[in-house]
């Protein structure tokens, strides 16, 4: 089990030579450098560390070898094992890897390299994880062939194995299927439309505790910002001085994203009229001033800005539990049921899927901070609509 920090941690080690086999502790140095890298983004950082995790629990104690000794068909045993883990390896509920025991940082006996997950709708209904329904997702799939591919990559660099065993494995789509067309999660125009008006009327209710959360709305939709581009973090502080004007009048908003990119984002007339409103709220000036500290989302307690993600989060499904009661009050079930499955990050994809149909797709595509158009390209649903149309009217019974 790998640390949050860089510091390698002595009770691991001691373990590790215990319980795995020769050359183990120089593969868990190995992982720790490699992870270290990645420490300037925390979600980054996860994912690298539960990929290679998994990878050095199975190497050490089920195939009982070491890094140097991996080839193609030990990895394609990796994968049939992370296909199908024994029930021991799997948890229903996400915990630290370490605890506090007086005093000192211990493994935690709760923690499991997989989790077994359900979704929103059967959480809300309190169904409970169940670890025999554990399987692994096409992204997670994915996420293993890039991540242990570059982690390969870093060992033979430092001359710690002298191949990369992914790059060996010529049929990669016999665990990765290719999309004809990537489905967009996003809100339906009556959805947002709810949703956006019950953040209003939320905010018009309680003003104290929902301003915040139709200006986080807004944000998400209006400027597609992702969670963490709301959140402070080491690497990123979210402020009212990120709202800038230009020589011309335009005002712009600059955030960091991922890959820790910083962008600007063209910032519309609505927009404007929803960060003055949420202004005079917060007795701040009319309109954010050069270099000004003042944190965008501040915290209800205490100083600062919101720091996790969970929080934003919580906000934002507070408001749509909200606006599904409403749909449901006016009998729009079928499109309550949907929204019960939405998530934040559908915030951002429906404000770059209506904004695609409307402006100039390499605007889209700099405001949303994709790497190419082929990103902005999948939210255009102008082909599917119309293939569908004339798909609509097809007869299944011989014609006369």
């Amino acid at each position: 089990m790998l640390e949050e920090k860089h510091e390698k941690n002595p009770l691991v080690i001691q373990r590790i030579e215990e319980n795995a086999p020769t050359n183990a502790v120089a593969d868990y140095l190995m992982a720790c450098e490699f992870l270290y890298s990645y420490r300037g983004s925390n979600d980054t950082f996860a994912s690298y560390r539960r990929e290679v995790e998994r990878l050095l629990q199975w190497t050490w104690f089920v195939a009982g070898i070491s890094l140097k000794d991996i080839r193609r068909s030990e990895i394609d045993d990796f994968l049939a094992f992370c296909q199908n883990p024994p029930k021991e390896w799997i948890g229903v509920k996400t915990v630290s890897r370490f605890v506090d025991q007086n005093g000192r940082r211990v493994i935690n006996r709760d923690w499991r390299p997989f989790v077994s997950k359900i979704g929103k709708v059967e959480y809300s209904e309190e169904q409970s994880p169940d670890v025999s329904n554990w399987a692994l997702s096409q992204k997670s799939f994915q996420a293993i062939f890039s991540i242990l591919s570059s982690f390969f990559n870093f060992l033979i660099q430092e001359e710690h194995s002298d191949v990369n065993p992914i790059a060996l494995i010529r049929q990669k789509s016999k665990f990765i299927r290719k999309k004809q067309h990537e489905t967009i999660r996003r809100l339906s125009d009556l959805q947002w439309e709810y949703v956006i008006e019950t953040a209003e009327l939320m905010a018009n209710d309680n003003p104290t505790i929902h301003e915040r959360t139709l200006f986080v709305m807004n944000c998400l939709y209006g400027m597609y910002l992702r969670v963490s581009e709301l959140t402070q973090s080491e690497r990123w502080y979210p402020k009212m001085g990120d709202f800038q004007l230009d020589m011309d009048g335009n005002w712009w908003f600059i955030t960091v994203g991922k890959g820790n990119k910083e962008r600007s984002v063209s910032v519309s007339d609505e927009m404007l009229t929803a960060l003055k409103r949420y202004r005079q709220f917060r007795n701040l000036s009319v309109s954010p001033y050069p270099g000004e500290q003042t944190p965008l989302i501040p915290k209800t307690r205490g100083t600062g800005g919101i720091s996790s993600t969970r929080q934003i989060r919580n906000i934002v499904q507070t408001c749509f539990d909200a606006a599904v009661k409403r749909m449901i009050q006016d009998e729009f079930i079928e499109d309550s049921e949907r929204l019960k499955t939405a998530t934040v990050h559908w915030l951002r994809h429906t404000g770059i899927s209506d904004d695609v149909k409307r402006r100039p797709r390499e605007h889209v595509r700099d405001d949303a901070g994709h790497g190419s158009s082929a990103i902005t390209d999948k939210y255009i649903d102008i082909e599917l609509r119309e293939r569908h149309a004339s798909a609509r009217k097809k007869s299944i019974k011989p014609i006369n």
